[in-house]
């Protein structure tokens, strides 16, 4: 921390007294607003556009802790509420790739009809997405919106200082860092389970969502290159963060098999 005023000449006889006033404490809001000096500020809530957002998931944190008092409880409480909310616009989501994978053959078929003229085959897939009622971005738009969703509660998550020391439950005895569950004998390498299984979901996640136009090569690359990447990213992560993730995988994945079975062709 650095504390900086600007240079001031100080005349022979005369003198410069200045105050500085410190807080030594946790960064809880109601503190930090009664201490004043915009202090609250330096909470980290995200960009300014996302802040309000923030505050509310905090709030539900909270209310969630105050009907069971465990915040890895609260934590999976508050994603099944916010998993419930947006439920609707993960089901557009789905049903639209759904449709999308199941018109690729057709779209195959136009693409290599149309190969040499690029603006029929433009027109035929577009009167084929007509025909069937499908919008082409109908599975990108859903996301959009739910992307403030999950950066409001990734800092909600991040800046709570009830998290600090806060247990979960076994091995993991504080929420707001990574957990532990042993470390490997001369390497000095620790084993967390969380990011495990959370990797793990999202296989299991990428395997059920219905491919659009990947090809099959690209998909199966994606289905392992995308979990190992978030295995390492979230690997150094708060546990709280990690959990959050896994039971929305969890969560997602019990939607999409649901889906599944409500979109499956019936028998004659």
């Amino acid at each position: 921390v650095t504390v900086s005023q600007p240079p001031a000449a100080i005349l022979p006889g005369t003198s410069l007294v200045r105050e500085y006033s410190l807080f030594f404490g946790p960064k809880q809001p109601e503190l930090l607003s009664a201490v004043g000096s915009q202090l609250d500020r330096s909470i980290d809530l995200g960009y300014s556009w996302i802040a309000p957002l923030t505050r509310v998931f905090i709030w539900m944190l909270k209310a969630c802790y105050s009907v069971i008092p465990n915040y890895g409880v609260a934590i999976i409480m508050l994603t099944v509420l916010v998993r419930l909310v947006t439920a609707p616009l993960a089901a557009r989501q789905m049903k639209s790739m759904k449709r999308m994978s199941e018109l690729q053959p057709k779209l195959k078929e136009l693409q290599e009809k149309h190969k040499d003229d690029k603006q029929a085959q433009s027109q035929e897939m577009m009167k084929l997405y007509r025909e069937a009622g499908v919008n082409p971005l109908g599975g990108c738009f859903p996301i959009l919106l739910q992307f403030p969703v999950f950066i409001g509660l990734y800092y909600a998550l991040q800046s709570s200082p009830d998290l600090r020391q806060a247990p979960f439950m076994l091995w993991i005895d504080d929420l707001s860092r990574p957990e532990t569950l042993f470390t490997i004998p001369g390497v000095g390498w620790p084993v967390r389970v969380l990011p495990i299984l959370m990797s793990l979901s999202m296989v299991l996640q990428q395997k059920m969502t219905p491919t659009t136009s990947m090809d099959p090569t690209q998909a199966r690359t994606m289905m392992i290159v995308m979990p190992v990447m978030f295995f390492f990213m979230f690997y150094g992560f708060p546990s709280g963060l990690v959990l959050y993730w896994f039971v929305s995988n969890l969560l997602a994945i019990a939607q999409q098999a649901w889906l599944n079975r409500q979109m499956a062709p019936r028998p004659a």
